[in-house]
């Protein structure tokens, strides 16, 4: 199986910058199964961190599987989050901002 921190990387190539445009944002993956990563997407830049961010917007809590097929469009994220297997702490609203900025 593929591991959270080449998940994410390929989450860092798909970044869509314009979407990102005067965006300040943290977002946080606990992944249940694996090591936790954070994106913090500042005026069009992501930079992507393994670990715990100190106060993220949002965090998504989840399996390795889960991101696997978010990331990979297979598993449609609302669909997810409505089976239980995706679950958001903070400002739920911006989880729905990750498809714009990571284009699938």
């Amino acid at each position: 199986m593929t591991n959270v921190a080449d998940i994410v990387k390929t989450m860092h190539s798909k970044f869509n910058a314009g979407a990102a445009a005067g965006l300040d944002l943290v977002f946080q993956f606990n992944i249940e199964d694996g090591d936790n990563h954070y994106l913090v997407v500042k005026d069009g830049t992501c930079d992507v961190q393994q670990g715990d961010a100190p106060n993220p917007n949002v965090t998504l809590i989840m399996d390795t599987a889960t991101l696997v097929g978010i990331t990979s469009g297979e598993t449609d994220g609302m669909q997810a989050f409505m089976a239980g297997k995706l679950r958001a702490e903070g400002d739920m609203m911006l989880a729905m901002k990750l498809g714009e900025l990571f284009p699938v």
